[in-house]
């Protein structure tokens, strides 16, 4: 059997602490530190532990060449090895069961896409799954009677000021103009009108966001899409994935936008109930963002960027940065018709890879956004202070 290191693995010293009875009553603290050592791997959701011979033999491990795993008992135990080939990050050319076939298999993904290491690992293990974020904030208000301030201290400045206030040089304000007036109306909204949208507002906020305003041959092999907003490389790596619960027209479901062609691509009907629950696990159980007709995913073709940018230390912020572009004109393009919108980080990465059948290191989530019509009233708070949208 031939085998090499996984492609992409951090080791982290993790330090945990708990509280131990027994000790307590035997007139000592109680509290425990222990310390172990952690494996991240950029093809395995799970934090590995592993003792120090595994760490030992980890940096000796080459990630690109095959040996003989016979030839590699001469230098490390056996049952290290095992373990190593057990917990996946020791990779078999020709796995011997479904494990090391799934190991393999999702080691090959991540080379395949051309992953700078930290980046890899930092999205594999920043995503979520099945995170309530209403249970959370509910479980943290109950455990303190503490205020926001007493819990977390002060917070800091709105605007750091780097000189003294005499030093400053004012500018003149612009005069007012149509664009000032859309800005001030920017606001996130947490109040949907449970009424459907209109098809032709759910086309043009589409459009104007995430379309293309052209295609364009840009050598032998390589087409760039011109659109309302910049992009690393003229690369537009990140797709708009759409989960719909009501527009006028629009079954119910999920969709792919193609930005080219401006349609639809249906991917799954649903019912109602079942994309009212798909869209709340979506944003972590946010139910003023579950609440909207559509939410937006703004996934990350991976391969499509580090095409261009290989193992590359700034691949994975641009791709990011190429997210807020996208949510900043959707929501210029949806204020502009009245219409409410809002972006969370918040979400529940793998969910929305399964609903959409992505493979997480190939194409993934960043953010979910989405746009409808205003409630009649505001339920939930919104930060209008200007009193732009709310009197």
């Amino acid at each position: 059997m031939q085998v090499r290191r996984c492609a992409m693995v951090l080791v982290e010293p993790r330090e945990s602490v708990d509280f131990d009875l027994a000790e307590l009553a035997l007139g000592e603290t109680g509290v425990r530190e222990r310390l172990g050592w952690l494996a991240l791997a950029a093809h395995r959701d799970e934090e590995i532990p592993l003792d120090a011979s595994e760490v030992a033999a980890l940096g000796e491990l080459s990630p690109g060449t095959w040996r003989s795993f016979d030839e590699l008992t001469r230098r490390h135990p056996r049952e290290v090895l095992d373990a190593l080939l057990a917990k996946g990050l020791l990779i078999a050319r020709e796995p011997a069961d479904a494990a090391m076939r799934r190991f393999a298999r999702d080691d090959e993904v991540v080379r395949a896409v051309h992953w700078r290491g930290l980046s890899a690992v930092t999205h594999r293990h920043t995503r979520w799954r099945d995170v309530d974020s209403e249970a959370v904030e509910r479980l943290f208000s109950e455990a303190s009677p503490q205020t926001f301030l007493e819990r977390l201290g002060p917070a800091p400045p709105a605007v750091p000021e780097r000189v003294e206030a005499a030093r400053r040089a004012p500018l003149p304000r612009p005069e007012s103009s149509a664009l000032d007036a859309l800005l001030d109306r920017r606001v996130t909204c947490r109040n949907y009108d449970p009424a459907p949208l209109p098809h032709a507002a759910f086309s043009a906020v589409l459009y104007r966001a995430f379309g293309a305003r052209m295609v364009s041959d840009y050598a032998p092999g390589v087409q760039l899409l011109k659109k309302g907003v910049p992009s690393a490389g003229g690369l537009h790596a990140v797709e708009a994935y759409l989960l719909v619960q009501r527009v006028e027209g629009v079954a119910p479901g999920l969709y792919h936008y193609h930005p080219a062609e401006h349609a639809l691509e249906p991917l799954r009907e649903l019912d109602a109930e079942a994309a009212a629950s798909l869209a709340r696990r979506f944003v972590a159980a946010q139910a003023y963002y579950a609440a909207a007709p559509l939410q937006v995913a703004l996934v990350a073709r991976f391969e499509r960027n580090f095409w261009k940018y290989r193992n590359h230390a700034k691949a994975y912020r641009a791709v990011i940065l190429d997210a807020g572009h996208l949510s900043q004109a959707m929501y210029l393009a949806a204020t502009e018709m009245n219409l409410g919108a809002f972006i969370t980080a918040a979400i529940n990465e793998v969910e929305v890879e399964q609903a959409f059948g992505l493979e997480p290191m190939a194409e993934g989530p960043l953010a979910v956004c989405g746009f409808g019509a205003r409630a009649q009233e505001r339920v939930t708070v919104e930060f209008d202070p200007a009193h732009k949208v709310w009197p």
